[in-house]
């Protein structure tokens, strides 16, 4: 199986708390258009995500290369792949879960172009008492 590893850097302020965040997100979802978890790993020095290898790479990569392109009907399911994504963030999930930072690059493509949206570090968890404005 071919996976992804993201390594976090802990040296940058935040650093364990995005890991958290993304965890906690990543671990509880299922939904075709979230980058899929496989495992963590660990410790006081290193954290780490296994993710789903995504063989197309990111939509940024598809948009702005001269090398890659996307015909009409790729980038339509692509534009109804990422709110479907985060359609279900906000209300299939329950506790409402913020998508913050979206771009291009946050965007993986699995094998047949679907899109899946990753890099849930600057996601906001909101509760009970939250509100969504």
């Amino acid at each position: 199986m071919n996976v992804a590893i993201k390594v976090l850097k802990l040296q940058v302020e935040g650093a364990f708390k995005i890991f958290v965040v993304e965890c906690e997100v990543l671990r509880n979802t299922h939904n075709g258009n979230l980058i899929k978890i496989i495992s963590i790993c660990s410790n006081i020095e290193f954290k780490a995500l296994v993710l789903e290898y995504m063989p197309n790479g990111n939509l940024e990569k598809w948009l702005y290369s001269h090398n890659h392109y996307l015909n009409i009907l790729q980038r339509l399911n692509i534009m109804v792949d990422v709110p479907s994504a985060l359609e279900y963030l906000h209300y299939g999930y329950s506790t409402t879960i913020l998508r913050c930072d979206l771009k291009p690059s946050n965007i993986l493509l699995d094998e047949d172009l679907v899109a899946q949206v990753a890099d849930f570090g600057m996601a906001k968890l909101l509760g009970d008492g939250d509100s969504m404005m």
